[in-house]
């Protein structure tokens, strides 16, 4: 018994619902021309930009196959890629670059190569915005065996999601996600190394690569950036 690359993807929009992360980066999509989606997941950010009446271009690149099926289906008009930040060809089209659901964080080894393809995809004075999870909060400290999430899937599985930290290193932290029955039986396991870079740092390699900071909250409602800010929301230019 297994969970299939497509359950995961659906899992994924179970796990994660709109929330005021969404109507946060949907507020940069409506008032820009063109948007390129960077770890677009499962498309759910532009479909709700079309459903409320945008009719500019979409672009959307994740790695995942089973993410962007569902992301096609949702918004067949927009340009669907498969690959990586640092796969980008696109140059000097977008009004804007959004990274929501904190995927910028996937971007580990590849970070300094992906913001300069995310920047040269943006048009001069594009804006380029994103989110990650402020370290000072160390909110991998959490995610343990002791404190799985239960949630029930599309197909009415009852399931376990069981999290554990196996090592952090400097700003990077790899862990699994294992996907099990109630009874803690394994359906699969998949393993990530996630990056948590703190201010200074992550607006020294935006610098670096070619944007200025124009602004950053510590939530959802453009709140100030604090040490207890469980985000830090960027907002940079090219």
């Amino acid at each position: 018994m297994g969970y299939s690359d497509a359950d995961a993807a659906e899992l994924y929009d179970l796990l994660n619902r709109w929330g005021t992360s969404d109507d946060f980066y949907l507020s940069f999509v409506m008032d820009a021309g063109s948007v390129l989606d960077v770890g677009c997941g499962t498309g759910v950010l532009l479909a709700r930009a079309r459903a409320e009446g945008h009719t500019g271009r979409f672009a959307g690149i994740d790695p995942d196959v089973s993410m962007l099926e569902r992301a096609r289906q949702r918004v067949p008009d927009a340009e669907w890629v498969e690959g990586k930040a640092s796969d980008i060809a696109w140059v000097d089209e977008f009004d804007r670059a959004i990274m929501a659901s904190n995927a910028f964080q996937f971007l580990v080894t590849d970070l300094e190569e992906s913001l300069q393809r995310i920047r040269e995809a943006l048009v001069d004075g594009g804006l380029f915005v994103f989110g990650t999870r402020n370290p000072e909060v160390r909110e991998w400290e959490n995610w343990n065996p002791t404190n799985p999430y239960d949630v029930v899937d599309h197909n009415g599985r009852e399931l376990r999601m069981i999290y554990h930290v196996e090592k952090v290193e400097g700003d990077v932290v790899t862990f699994t996600e294992t996907t099990a029955l109630r009874d803690d039986t394994p359906l699969r396991t998949d393993r990530a190394s996630l990056n948590f870079p703190g201010v200074d740092t992550l607006n020294a390699v935006l610098t670096k690569a070619g944007f200025t900071v124009e602004a950053q909250y510590g939530d959802w409602s453009r709140g100030p950036l604090t040490s207890a800010s469980e985000n830090i929301i960027t907002v940079a230019r090219r």
